[in-house]
């Protein structure tokens, strides 16, 4: 039987990434989603390209043999389900629900097939327990004998995703919808409890047990040295990261919050200091690679959901507060946060709605999880009069 594999979201991070790794690991791919001219140019062509970029070198690999197939198709989707291998998605967190009738009905077909071979998930999503988050909502939309044929058979993966991809311009996507521009790295540590049997073997994947910690550095040390970098080079008015870390006082600031993140990681998870100081070195490196061409924009834009209680800021600022690091760095960021107005970013003007009709006490409280007199709430309030 030939290695097939079917991947919910065509954008960034499943063609960009999980895409290219599960083709050199020998499958066949199919993309669901729901960009009708992306899938017309897999469908055409069965296959794509990507441009591997640093600031030294360009190289490019072609991804295939690929499909695509409309989301709203509920019938071809679940018929690739039931085919499938190995899967992944790949939407953003907030499309996770939109994705569960159409897994749902994969794995109920699986069930009426009886087949008898596990169908393992990796859920490439920036949301803590994702895993958990996506198999409750695939439940819900099941019969009791399905659920229990999902326990069995199904396995819901975590993961981070740590390469690098931004949005490629207009002008090249009009020139070939399929292009995706990406970093060289292939680093995919997996949660190995997550799965039923064995772990594939795909290249760049690696088990690992208990997980948290690579969530929580991917998370509070990588997403959240991005975010600050993101909202204080908006502040100062760059429009790309490499130029906002180019400033002495960002990269100072950029460091000094990942430099919070570790030392709580590292208290944490009983690692003697320094432990993870290269980590943050690679990635101020590759923070600063030209080529990828990534905005502050990019880096900033959703602020209700980055500002969330255990997402990449608050998360992190807390994790440092509980083993008695002091984030001022993080707290620059989240207030830089608080600020960032972007016009482009509905969701940011709308944070800036709320505060101007709600009031700070009431927007982190709503969207932070912070009481006001909470420690954190305080130096949060100090540094945003």
């Amino acid at each position: 039987m030939s290695k097939r594999a079917i991947i919910f979201g065509a954008g960034n991070i499943g063609r960009g990434f999980i895409g290219q790794l599960l083709s050199e690991s020998g499958y066949e791919l199919t993309f669901v989603d729901v960009d009708r001219t992306l899938l017309a140019t897999l469908n055409a062509r069965q296959r794509y390209s990507i441009r591997l970029v640093t600031n030294d070198s360009v190289e490019t690999v072609t991804v295939g043999p690929v499909r695509g197939l409309q989301a709203e198709d509920r019938e071809a989707v679940a018929q690739a389900v039931a085919e499938a291998t190995l899967g992944a998605t790949a939407v953003g967190a907030r499309v996770l629900p939109l994705v569960a009738p159409n897994l749902a009905a994969g794995v109920a077909r699986r069930a009426e097939q009886g087949l008898d071979r596990p169908l393992n998930l990796i859920i490439c999503e920036n949301l803590k327990n994702a895993a958990q988050s996506l198999q409750a909502l695939v439940k819900a939309h099941l019969s009791p004998a399905d659920q229990a044929y999902l326990d069995r058979q199904v396995g819901f993966v975590d993961t981070v995703i740590a390469r690098m991809i931004p949005p490629i311009s207009p002008e090249l996507r009009a020139q070939d919808p399929s292009l995706i521009i990406v970093e060289p790295c292939k680093e995919l540590p997996v949660d190995a409890a997550g799965f039923i049997g064995p772990p594939p073997a795909v290249v760049g994947l690696t088990p690992f047990s208990p997980f948290s910690f690579y969530t929580e550095r991917k998370l509070y040390i990588h997403n959240a040295g991005h975010a600050v970098l993101g909202y204080l080079g908006y502040q100062r008015g760059y429009e790309l990261g490499y130029e906002a870390l180019a400033d002495a006082g960002i990269a100072a600031a950029v460091r000094g919050a990942m430099d919070e993140s570790r030392r709580a990681l590292e208290t944490k998870y009983g690692l003697p200091a320094g432990t993870l100081n290269p980590h943050v070195d690679d990635l101020l490196h590759r923070f600063a690679n030209r080529a990828l061409g990534d905005t502050v924009f990019r880096l900033g834009r959703d602020p209700l959901r980055k500002l969330g209680p255990e997402d990449r800021l608050i998360g992190a600022a807390l994790n440092a507060l509980a083993v008695g690091v002091k984030p001022d760095y993080l707290v620059a960021g989240i207030v830089a946060a608080l600020r960032f107005d972007h016009p482009a970013d509905p969701l940011a003007l709308e944070l800036q709605a709320r505060l101007a009709q709600e009031g700070l006490t009431s927007v982190l409280l709503s969207v932070c999880g912070l009481t006001p007199e909470s420690t954190l709430g305080r130096l949060i309030r100090a540094g945003f009069p």
